[in-house]
Formats: C-alpha cells, structure tokens, sequence
C-alpha cells in the first residue's frame, strides 16, 4: 500500500471536531472518490492526507513511514495536492505556472535545467494546455485554470494525486475531461483520492468510494456497494434513484425533486414506463 490511513481524527479545538475514526488504504492505481455534504469535512480530510494540517489523532503513513516524519519536500514528491480553485493575482505564464511543480526537485539555489522544463511540457500536454502555455494564469477560463493546476501537481512527478472537489466551478464538458485525465492517469499508475458532491463521479472514475457524515466514513467500498438510494437518502437528505443505463453500461443517480413521487415501483410495473425513452409516435401534439 502507498498510503495507510489508521482512526484518522482532527479538531480545531476541544469542541469543534471535524472528523475522527477515520480508516482506510489507498493500492497503486487506485482512485478514491469521497462524498458528502458541504462542510462535512472532505477538505479538512484531504489536507491532513497533504501533511498541510497535523493530525490530531491516529496516522497516516507513506509507504509505511510515518507523515510527520517526512519533511514537505519529501512529502511533496510522493503526494501531489490540487486544493479547489482560487482567485490567481499574479500573471504567471501557464508554462511558469506548471514548472513551479517541479520546486520539490530543485535545490535551494538552483533554476530548472532541461529536464524540468521537458517534464513540464509534458504535464501540460498531457492535460490539454500546451496551446495555452504563454497565456496569463489570471487570464484562461476557469476550466484552463483547473487543468493548469493539475498539471503543476503532475511536474512534481508523484504516486498519489489529492484532488479537492476538481470539477467544482467546471462546465459539464470540463467535469467530464477532468474525470477523463484522472481514469487516464489511474491506469498509467498513479493513485488518486478525490472529493466530489456528485454522486455519479464516483460510477465514471473510481474504485473505492467513502461517504463522510456525522464527521466519519458511514460507508466505504466499491461504488456499486456504496453508492446506494439508502445511503446517499442518509449523507444528503433527498430521494434518490440508482438506475442502470444501459447505453453507457453503468449505474446513474437520479435526484428526485421535493415531493416527487418514487416511480420505480416493482408493484406496478406499469410505473417503469417513466425510465424508458419515448419515441416520437408516442409524443402527443
């Protein structure tokens, strides 16, 4: 195992506690979706996994050395760490951007030589951004900006990519690239813990999927084990439908509005009828 997490716990303070009794492991080219409501502690969680905030309680160990004896440079060479996006101020070029990834392979006075410059052109080609790579950070769409950051993350050259809710503030083409770049990467090796609020995340590119309520894991294991109408009913208080779609091959969520009525009834078959596409002789003028 790369990473081995063990009764996982921090707190603010004695009566704020964000999250406890936290376990789990993460395998070589495993991806890792984690979900659950806003401010249940997903963020809090993936930055003690970065060694950015100490835990309070349990471990956390890197190839079973213990986090807090590392230092961040030999931490920032195993993990790589994309927090949720931000306002950039200053007007880096993308290409400047991305090499500053390269930062835990550099002594303290040297400059990036050829071979650091090589891998960050190849990060950026990897996820799409060579095109853009003279451009201002401050200056690209939201979506470039969010692929910019994952590419400064792949130039350090890590095992384990943390990726703190990617696809927030992404159009829905950018969501299904971003998921598209980590499934790529999950199968060239490298091993990725992701937030999401979306369920249905979790059924396109992960393994392993873990719901945190109540600050802990209610559930942890395969998405089709863990990804339930009962258990996202629990971490978000709505109705759900867990329904295969067969044109994709795999299980979609289904959000059901306030009030709505629950159509999948096995008592009445007839019910079924609303899952399945109308053709246009069916649609009435």
């Amino acid at each position: 195992m790369i990473l081995d997490v063990q009764e996982a716990g921090f707190r603010y303070d004695q009566r704020r506690k964000i999250f406890s009794d936290i376990s789990f492991s993460l395998a070589e080219q495993e991806v890792l979706c984690i979900l659950g409501p806003n401010g249940i502690g997903k963020s809090t969680l993936i930055r003690c996994l970065a060694n950015l905030n100490p835990l309070c309680d349990g471990s956390i160990r890197l190839h079973d050395r213990d986090i807090r004896s590392l230092n961040r440079r030999d931490v920032a060479k195993i993990i790589g760490y994309v927090p949720q996006a931000h306002e950039i101020v200053f007007p880096f070029q993308v290409r400047d951007f991305v090499l500053m990834g390269r930062a835990p392979h550099l002594d303290l006075f040297s400059s990036p030589d050829r071979e650091d410059h090589a891998k960050t052109d190849a990060a950026m080609d990897l996820v799409g951004i060579t095109r853009i790579a003279d451009k201002p950070v401050n200056e690209i769409s939201g979506g470039e900006y969010q692929l910019a950051m994952i590419a400064r993350a792949l130039a350090q050259e890590p095992e384990v990519l943390l990726l703190d809710e990617p696809t927030s503030h992404l159009d829905f083409g950018n969501q299904i690239r971003v998921l598209e770049i980590i499934d790529r990467l999950a199968r060239d090796g490298l091993s990725v813990i992701m937030s999401s609020h979306f369920p249905d995340h979790a059924f396109l590119s992960s393994n392993n999927v873990a719901i945190m309520q109540d600050g802990t894991f209610m559930a942890y294991g395969p998405a089709e084990a863990v990804v339930t109408e009962e258990n996202l009913r629990r971490a978000y208080g709505v109705d759900v439908s867990i329904i295969y779609n067969h044109d994709v091959a795999r299980q979609v969520c289904v959000p059901h509005m306030s009030g709505q009525c629950r159509c999948r009834d096995t008592q009445h078959p007839e019910s079924m009828n609303a899952f399945k596409p109308v053709s246009k002789n069916e649609v009435k003028s």
